[in-house]
């Protein structure tokens, strides 16, 4: 099986300040419930990994995260797409919440999500790819094995403007936004 692995906020959804804390904040950007629809319609497995250091910081609860990502999901649903599954780290060493204030590994770019996620599915690496706004996404995909895209919504093109240079390690691709890397996935698992 292929599977998708997507960074959610700044990558999927509109993500202004980094600390997405009710239902009716979560903006998806336009097109992304019909990409992720063509990535169900053609048997992609659909997974979010997605830091959420909100509720080490005391942002957030657990609850409200919950009812974010419910949005989230409904969201696609009115567009007849869904993901498979949604990992979440709510770990930050500058936290202030127990036991989450700590550095973990389950916070990308460490393996963490990653290892749960090879548990619990089976997939092909060589056909599979990790999509996000933010370096630290592309090092998770890297790390992982995985064919790396950086959108420059979000962070994006901050990170591609300001920090390119000193990358250590690169994007396989790096597209306007997520539609245009699901076309790329598309294209590129086809041949």
């Amino acid at each position: 099986m292929k599977m998708i692995l997507l960074d959610r906020d700044g990558t999927l959804n509109i993500d202004n300040d980094g600390y997405i804390d009710s239902p009716e904040r979560m903006k998806l950007f336009d097109g992304v419930p019909e990409a992720i629809a063509r990535l169900n319609i053609q048997g992609y497995k659909v997974v979010v990994v997605s830091n959420q250091s909100g509720i080490a910081r005391n942002i957030f609860s657990f609850e409200q995260l919950e009812n974010v990502n419910q949005r989230f999901k409904e969201l696609l649903s009115e567009k007849e797409a869904f993901v498979d599954d949604i990992f979440i780290s709510p770990y930050h060493k500058l936290g202030t919440i127990s036991p989450y204030n700590i550095e973990h590994e389950d916070r990308k770019p460490k393996l963490g999500m990653f290892r749960k996620i090879q548990k619990k599915y089976d997939f092909i690496r060589k056909e599979s790819f990790m999509v996000g706004d933010k370096i630290s996404d592309i090092v998770f995909g890297k790390n992982a094995g995985l064919k790396t895209i950086l959108v420059l919504t979000g962070n994006g093109k901050a990170e591609f403007m300001n920090n390119r240079k000193n990358w250590k390690i690169r994007p396989d691709f790096i597209v306007e936004n997520f539609t245009l890397a699901v076309d790329l996935i598309l294209e590129l698992n086809s041949k």
